[in-house]
């Protein structure tokens, strides 16, 4: 059975974006792409929003071929490349790239059918819409927050109210220099 996997930066008040939808304040380094990459070579399946989906589109295809790319730039690129992934979108029209599908109507429906199956674990970076929607309805089995050493007061909320209670155990917590706390919570289902 597969397990849906969110992986997430927000703020400690619990934003994912500032008042002016920017991600701006996010830390990132080398020591958290190496932790992320263990987490990615645990998936073979991306479920993006579409906003996101346009973002890694735009961006990971191409990566390793650029002449200052990186390792993790190099490894992201090739895993972006193989992974299948899923976009949750009414409205991207047009031809639809390698690995690609697009899911117009009943994502909670295609997420159940795909957590029945066999395979590794289904993950989510970002894509808060989406991700809210599936916390909803309960179908997120763990959470990897990135907590960021900052308070935004207001903006995109991560999370948004419903109507049960969710109830999570921490499996492990890790802090990386740039202050940035990984909380990893599984659900109690």
């Amino acid at each position: 059975m597969r397990r849906v996997v969110s992986f997430m930066h927000i703020s400690l008040d619990g934003f994912v974006t500032n008042a002016k939808g920017e991600m701006s304040w996010i830390n990132i380094d080398q020591e958290m792409f190496d932790f992320a990459k263990e987490r990615t070579l645990a998936a073979d399946i991306a479920l993006y929003g579409r906003v996101t989906y346009e973002l890694m589109e735009a961006y990971w295809p191409t990566a390793a071929d650029q002449p200052n790319a990186t390792q993790h730039d190099i490894e992201h690129s090739a895993w972006y490349k193989s992974v299948s992934k899923l976009v949750p979108s009414r409205t991207m029209k047009g031809p639809v790239p390698k690995n690609t599908t697009i899911i117009s109507e009943n994502l909670t429906d295609e997420i159940r059918k795909l957590k029945k199956e066999d395979g590794k674990e289904i993950i989510m970076f970002g894509s808060p819409t989406i991700t809210q929607q599936l916390m909803a309805e309960n179908l997120i089995d763990d959470y990897w927050l990135f907590v960021n050493p900052i308070l935004l007061g207001s903006g995109n909320s991560f999370f948004k109210p419903f109507y049960q209670s969710i109830y999570l155990k921490l499996i492990s917590s890790q802090a990386f220099p740039s202050g940035v706390v990984c909380l990893h919570y599984e659900t109690k289902n």
